[in-house]
C-alpha cells in the first residue's frame, strides 16, 4: 500500500458499504454482514496481481 489509504482500500470499503445497505434495507437478499463480507472478499481477490486472480502481492 501507499501511504496510510490507498484507492484499493476505499474501493473495497465502499462496495462492502453500499452492498451491506441494500441487504440491510431488503432482508430478503441475506444477511448483511455476509453479504458485505462475501462481495468485500470478492472484490480483493479480484483487484490482484492480474497473473493468477490471487490475493494481492504484498
Amino acid at each position: 500500500m501507499n501511504g496510510p489509504l490507498d484507492l484499493r482500500v476505499l474501493v473495497l470499503l465502499l462496495v462492502g458499504a453500499v452492498t451491506g445497505y441494500i441487504a440491510y434495507r431488503h432482508p430478503d437478499i441475506g444477511v448483511a454482514l455476509l453479504v458485505a463480507a462475501g462481495v468485500v472478499t470478492l472484490v480483493y481477490l479480484m483487484l490482484g496481481s492480474g497473473e493468477n486472480g490471487g490475493p494481492p502481492a504484498r
